[in-house]
């Protein structure tokens, strides 16, 4: 048909990463002409359902994840892979498996591991970062009795 299509709006969508006191807002990223019939499903190809005050799927095909205590984490949910589907009389598109994972806001510490050295030799110092947090941390500086020495 003339002037119908179904197109990928943003495909390099691959992982959204959110805080749990916040929730996110997921775009399907994918569209058409005529409008498309947006839907989400698991990556397992199951359908996705609302779950009251934790996932909800828009009319607009906007998929929300309501921000969230620890105890309610749930890894079905917040810490899986979705993806989209646009159909509409062109045909149906799929868009590529999107990881979402809720991260928590909470309290850590770094620490230096300790070394030795002779005096004018070398020492190499490593900060400690818990893994928990490992993958969102990364080192800006180093300081010495509050005083930056590494900027």
């Amino acid at each position: 048909d003339v002037g119908t299509s179904l197109y990928f709006v943003n495909d390099s969508l691959q992982q959204v990463t959110f805080s749990s006191t916040v929730g996110v807002v997921i775009p399907c990223p994918a569209a058409g002409s005529p409008s498309a019939v947006l839907r989400w499903y698991l990556a397992t190809g199951d359908d996705i359902y609302d779950v009251p005050h934790i996932r909800h799927v828009h009319a607009n095909g906007t998929l929300q994840l309501y921000p969230f205590s620890p105890s309610a984490f749930n890894s079905f949910i917040h810490d899986n892979d979705y993806f989209c589907t646009a159909e509409n009389s062109a045909g149906k598109i799929r868009s590529p498996n999107i990881r979402v994972k809720a991260v928590f806001r909470e309290p850590y510490t770094v620490r230096v591991e300790d070394q030795r050295s002779m005096r004018g030799n070398v020492a190499v110092f490593k900060c400690l970062i818990p893994s928990s947090v490992q993958e969102y941390v990364s080192v800006v500086s180093w300081e010495k009795d509050t005083v930056s020495i590494i900027p």
